[in-house]
């Protein structure tokens, strides 16, 4: 009874809140990496987008008007990761904020000698682990992926904090996913280490958590890059996101 009821109220939505043609279009042309998707790919797409629309709410900060052509573009960065997955991946928030520029939260830390700190540096996107996700469109409207950042951020949060391993699916397995992660971020530190060019962003290197998102948006946006850099990493996260963008 309750999985008809579903049923019915999505249908309902995806009737009701269609997105329109020329927007839909206009918002994938928008986006390269979804020229890799198949027909009937981008079809679930947007049946995904549409529902991920009517669930999330989004909300302008510093006076911006969150237009519909900007909340697709995000809904369609946040949609890709989990388009083999669904949307229960992101049941635990509701509210994206969207700043027009970079922003600057404020966070307390303690330092080993038990002083408080407060520290206030631009961020252009962050996301907690009940929402919100905040995201400058000024970034998300000029790299491709810097959204798909973010997502990622609340998928690894699934688990508690961000720590670089989101729930696996029970046909992975925790050691292998440990092991390629590990030896990637080793050497994409060594890499820095010895001041050698970086295969892919150095943010990567901050910890587990950044690894994982910023190779996120790798496999998405630039899956080459990040096949060639890290194959086992790229493999793992074939085995995640259920794709294999390249």
């Amino acid at each position: 009874m309750l999985s008809r009821i579903k049923a019915w109220r999505e249908r309902r939505i995806l009737r009701n809140e269609a997105i329109d043609d020329g927007l839909w279009e206009a918002g994938c042309r928008a986006l390269p990496m979804l020229s890799r998707l198949s027909p009937e790919e981008l079809r679930r797409l947007r049946r995904l987008t549409t529902l991920f629309l009517h669930r999330k709410r989004f909300l302008g900060a510093h006076g911006l008007e969150v237009e519909q052509a900007m909340r697709l573009d995000i809904a369609l960065q946040a949609c890709l990761p989990i388009l083999n997955l669904g949307l229960e991946w992101y049941e635990d928030w509701v509210t994206i904020i969207v700043y027009p520029e970079d922003f600057l939260p404020e966070h307390e830390y303690v330092d080993e000698a038990g002083v408080t700190h407060v520290e206030r540096n631009p961020h252009s996107g962050e996301a907690w682990e009940r929402g919100p996700v905040l995201l400058s469109w000024d970034e998300v409207n000029h790299s491709e992926g810097l959204a798909i950042h973010e997502f990622a951020h609340t998928l690894d949060m699934r688990n508690g904090q961000a720590n670089g391993m989101p729930p696996l699916h029970p046909d992975m397995s925790p050691r292998a996913w440990s092991d390629a992660m590990n030896k990637a971020f080793d050497a994409l530190n060594d890499c820095l280490d010895r001041d050698a060019p970086p295969p892919i962003d150095p943010y990567a290197a901050t910890d587990p958590a950044e690894f994982f998102a910023v190779g996120s948006e790798y496999f998405f946006a630039e899956p080459q890059t990040l096949q060639q850099a890290f194959p086992a990493v790229y493999d793992q996260f074939r085995l995640f996101y259920r794709q294999d963008p390249s």
